[in-house]
């Protein structure tokens, strides 16, 4: 296991939707271990692949207080999500100094290829839900500022770029 350096913004592969993953075998089970170790290093509540340059639909999440919860995930797929919203600050270690509140479902039900290689149904809520949907946009070549505004985008990527 090893604490992976991060792809920065405007990296091209952070606008990049990634391969889908066939099988897990040990190859992803060990990205998913530098995943963790990575997140919890930052710390962070999330950590999808591309953000470490690896183009595969792998997704880790541990939004508990205690960590070790870590809910490890290929192919994530939102099936549902609740019409309550939820507004958090997030932020993302492809661009850092900057972060933005944005509004998201405040549940949602994920299927995924769990560590098994087996098919897995869940459901997320609070922090753990705006984890996984900030995960899978991350996934999808879509950054959370996309969910602003363009003027607040717009400012945002501004101040991002003078503390570069």
């Amino acid at each position: 296991m090893s604490v992976r350096p991060f792809v920065m913004w405007p990296d091209k592969r952070l606008r990049t939707p990634c391969a889908d993953v066939a099988a897990v075998d040990d190859a992803v089970r060990a990205i998913w271990a530098d995943m963790v170790e990575t997140m919890d290093a930052m710390p962070g509540v999330g950590l999808a692949a591309c953000q470490i340059g690896v183009m595969r639909r792998l997704a880790v999440v541990d939004a508990s207080d205690e960590r070790g919860k870590e809910v490890l995930m290929a192919n994530p797929e939102i099936l549902h999500a609740s019409i309550e919203p939820r507004d958090h600050e997030e932020a993302s270690p492809n661009l850092p100094g900057v972060s933005a509140r944005v509004t998201r479902p405040r549940a949602v039900t994920v299927r995924f290829l769990n560590a098994a290689g087996e098919i897995e149904e869940r459901d997320f809520v609070g922090l753990w839900a705006t984890s996984v949907q900030h995960q899978v946009d991350h996934l999808a070549g879509k950054m959370y500022f996309d969910r602003l505004g363009k003027v607040k985008r717009d400012m945002l990527l501004k101040k991002a770029a003078k503390l570069r």
